[in-house]
């Protein structure tokens, strides 16, 4: 009778320890934001697109300030001196063979970035999960190896450009490994797998990773961070039409 009350008490304390070990929802994606989130940023871009058996090299330099400005400008030969300015909630493009600055709106924000597999809306979004989703916890898993914590995440506002995104979440370091994106029909548009990070005064920053745009048959594009500084004040210049014309 003493060994199977033991046997039950043990059992009891092992549950009690995973449970405590388990944590919220809301817990992990707070984590994943407060890696990723930042107040700035400033960086030396590069996009590899691979599309129907051809490949395309971009590279540019990019600014951000919260999730209300972004620049960037391209530097590759072929877009060199082509520029996007996302303030006041628009986004402008500037281009030298025009010398014309056109707003891009609506619809179009979500159409592809230079040919990329991300959307203007993937490349300039820095608002924190965690404001625009509701996380559900759908339990620990493997993915490539490693242990991860599944979420299922599901939109606030009918604006989303995704209402429904599925996380993989390192369970040791934070680190998200994996997310899909889906419509509002359920279909999967997006997958993107993390490659590599970097610790930055003291975050686990994304500093390279892989999306597929399941909609472009044989794509995916390598975005590619380096030089990479965040949270140092950046001049208000930077972020308008001035400086896009310039």
């Amino acid at each position: 009778m003493k060994k199977k009350l033991f046997f039950i008490m043990l059992l009891a304390s092992v549950a009690s320890f995973a449970f405590a070990q388990t944590p919220t929802a809301a817990e992990l994606l707070a984590r994943v934001d407060a890696n990723e989130i930042f107040n700035t940023i400033e960086y030396d871009g590069e996009m590899i697109i691979e599309h129907q058996n051809r490949r395309f090299v971009k590279t540019f330099r990019g600014w951000g300030r919260g999730n209300a400005d972004s620049f960037i400008e391209f530097t590759n030969p072929e877009d060199r001196g082509i520029r996007y300015l996302k303030t006041d909630g628009r986004l402008f493009v500037y281009s030298p063979d025009t010398e014309r600055i056109t707003l891009i709106s609506g619809h179009m924000l979500r159409e592809s970035m230079m040919g990329s597999d991300m959307s203007y809306e993937d490349t300039m979004d820095n608002a924190s999960l965690a404001s625009r989703y509701n996380p559900i916890l759908l339990g620990p898993d493997i993915l490539n190896g490693r242990p991860v914590w599944m979420l299922e995440l599901n939109a606030k506002s009918r604006t989303e450009s995704y209402p429904r995104r599925m996380l993989w979440i390192d369970q040791e370091n934070g680190d998200l490994l994996r997310y899909e994106l889906f419509a509002l029909s359920g279909a999967k548009l997006k997958e993107y797998n993390l490659i590599r990070v970097e610790v930055i005064d003291g975050r686990r920053f994304p500093v390279e990773g892989e999306m597929r745009d399941l909609l472009r048959r044989g794509s995916r594009t390598t975005f590619i961070m380096r030089n990479v500084v965040l949270d140092r004040p950046i001049a208000d210049s930077v972020f308008t039409q001035r400086n896009l014309r310039r």
